[in-house]
């Protein structure tokens, strides 16, 4: 019977869990395909890169996300099981509630293991990647040639040029130049443009003929007008792997080697959410229990709720630890202890109270 007992919780909960990751899945990969192919109209990405940057950004994300999918997993599938009244049934037959855990146990185990793979490797890898990629397709797109009729952007962003059309011989007609410098924003508008790039590839150069600049800060009345015959912009490329200092980023052997306050509360958040996980899975086996005529999704809001609880706490700590504020070698583990404590408190009371009321019922009387 244990034994059965254990397959079918395995069994129920695994494939509930694969249904919700694989919904919190599909909503990820179209988050990020959304803002990879915006970026990449912005910035005029090659077309090549956008698949490979919407992949390794899903992996970097997973770590986050498996957690969620597999408590939501957990309360889903023995959710369904107390309202068809199948664990009723089972507790009823004396089975140990222990026994209830151990299945979802090994499942918390394996994911606990793919997310500490993932937090400890496989993310700082892949936001590398993406970061390498980026800089590389930014580069890319800052020598792609000029399209008439659409925006392109230059410098990172910080010039954006509009032109209507390319003649034979390369010079553009009818354009519109939008330039950002801190605050201050120089809107030019001209009848033809020469776009030009330095021999070491690191500038560009706008040469603007016949035409109007207006320069000013958006909602402040100081502005003026500037009519020129030849106006030149020139636009500083960014270099390569500017970004590469990213704390997601930072190989997990770099952490451990340093004492900087930010880069050690990033290894403690690495450490502590394949523990998360577990904690998590734990916790959800007595959130999932359910009173009489209670829906079997009863309790899916109450676990997103501890969910968000739980990882604001941790993060707000992360971000204390990253200040100095909190010392660290108490870190995140005071976090994770409450909610064990909790867990722990969850599961054991019920039986506690059942056991008291046991001992505090009198017993009948024999007939003589």
């Amino acid at each position: 019977m244990p034994h059965i007992l254990s397959r079918y919780i395995l069994k129920e909960t695994l494939g509930a869990w694969l249904g919700v990751t694989g919904v919190l899945l599909v909503i990820l990969l179209t988050n990020q395909l959304a803002s990879v192919l915006a970026r990449a109209a912005e910035q005029g990405f090659p077309r090549g890169v956008v698949l490979e940057l919407v992949g390794f950004g899903t992996l970097s994300n997973l770590a986050v996300l498996l957690p969620i999918g597999l408590l939501l997993g957990v309360v889903v599938a023995l959710g369904r099981l107390y309202h068809d009244s199948e664990m009723t049934a089972v507790l009823a037959c004396g089975v140990d509630r222990w026994r209830i855990h151990a299945p979802i146990a090994l499942i918390a185990l394996a994911v606990a293991i793919l997310v500490a793979w993932l937090t400890l490797i496989g993310a700082p890898s892949a936001a590398a990647r993406v970061e390498a990629l980026r800089a590389s397709a930014l580069q890319a797109g800052e020598f792609a040639p000029i399209t008439p009729g659409r925006f392109r952007s230059f410098g990172g962003g910080s010039v954006v040029l509009y032109a209507t059309s390319v003649s034979s011989d390369g010079t553009l007609e009818r354009v519109f130049v939008k330039r950002v410098r801190e605050s201050r924003y120089e809107i030019a508008v001209a009848a033809r443009a020469r776009h030009e790039v330095s021999a070491d590839g690191d500038l560009h150069q706008l040469t603007l003929y016949e035409g109007e600049r207006y320069e000013g800060v958006p909602g402040s009345r100081e502005f003026r007008i500037v009519r020129f015959a030849t106006n030149v912009i020139p636009v500083r490329i960014p270099p390569v792997g500017a970004r590469s200092g990213e704390l997601d980023a930072t190989p997990t052997l770099s952490l451990l080697r340093s004492d900087n306050p930010a880069l050690r509360a990033e290894l403690h958040w690495r450490m502590a959410t394949p523990l998360m996980v577990f904690v998590l899975a734990m916790l959800a086996v007595p959130m999932s229990r359910l009173r009489p005529r209670q829906g079997r999704y009863a309790r899916v809001w109450l676990a997103i709720v501890v969910y968000f609880i739980y990882f604001s706490l941790a993060s707000a700590v992360k971000v204390w630890m990253a200040k100095g504020q909190i010392p660290a070698v108490l870190g995140l583990w005071w976090v994770h202890a409450f909610v064990v404590v909790l867990t722990l408190s969850l599961i054991v009371l019920p039986d506690l109270r059942a056991r008291l009321r046991h001992q505090d019922r009198p017993l009948p009387l024999r007939a003589s």
